[in-house]
């Protein structure tokens, strides 16, 4: 069986080579298509990333599975055994048109369990990594455990949509929050955002719906430095189907479902 450390020691070449050939893509013209809608896009980067991922982990560690976005890896039902759950380009909007804001995102879990998280800015090469137990990093600095936070001296990151008309959150029970953070901030890449909360540049962020490559690796990344994770309800996280999600520094979960979300349920 491979050791832990094994497996970190792969995933972090692999995530610096995958980026190598992300930013050497730059000068080459993307082939893209639409997946469920015009704003859903795939690039022959984000397929021939994935591609580099499956081959490696098939042939480094037989037995393991893949749960990757553009679905070359296996029919994932249960998180049984090893799994690795990948995004090879977390943000490819961002990707296609500003060649910035993206990421690779890279959870390893066994029987269910987080064990190793990254999240790779490609551009400023800045890989955010951890193994459970041991700390998270930004390439080699140790991320500091987050300090208690609190709204009105907050940074969120959300998405504008959540707080107009949609059909997944009443954006009038949204609406006062972003009105009493310090500011507001949008990405368009989960998994950054998830890696900025874990080193502070973020206080929170707040999403209603996404999948879960888009956030097994960077809410490990939080976890291990103190953060809170959990969907919008206060519940926890589904690996299989994904969901909304909530992370915060200490002490914003508390405070934000009892002014602000305490009637989600009911809506």
């Amino acid at each position: 069986m491979a050791s832990v450390k094994e497996m970190d020691t792969y995933a972090k070449l692999w995530m610096r080579q995958a980026g190598g050939k992300l930013r050497e893509s730059f000068e080459t013209k993307l082939n893209i298509e639409e997946k469920s809608n015009p704003n859903d896009l795939v690039t022959n980067m984000d397929k021939a990333i994935e591609r580099f991922f499956v081959d490696n982990i098939t042939a480094t560690f037989p037995g393991h599975r893949i749960f990757g976005e553009e679905g070359m890896g296996d029919d994932i039902k249960d998180l049984k055994g090893t799994v690795w759950i990948i995004d090879p380009i977390d943000g490819t909007l961002n990707f296609i048109h500003q060649q910035r804001n993206f990421a690779i995102s890279l959870g390893v879990f066994q029987d269910g369990v987080g064990i190793i998280g990254m999240v790779y800015d490609v551009v400023h090469d800045e890989l955010y990594h951890t193994v459970k137990g041991h700390g998270a990093f930004m390439n080699d600095q140790r991320l500091a455990p987050l300090n208690e936070g609190s709204v009105s001296k907050s940074i969120l990151s959300i998405n504008a949509s959540w707080v107009t008309e949609n059909r997944r959150i009443d954006p009038n029970l949204l609406a006062p929050l972003v009105r009493d953070v310090r500011g507001t901030r949008s990405y368009g890449s989960a998994a950054l955002e998830l890696a900025f909360v874990a080193a502070g540049r973020l206080d929170a962020y707040i999403t209603m719906r996404l999948m879960p490559w888009d956030f097994a690796g960077g809410v490990l990344l939080i976890e291990e430095v103190g953060g809170e994770v959990s969907n919008i309800k206060g519940e926890e996280l589904d690996f299989l189907l994904g969901g909304s999600l909530f992370v915060s520094k200490p002490g914003l979960h508390n405070e934000v479902f009892e002014r602000y979300l305490s009637g989600i349920e009911k809506r």
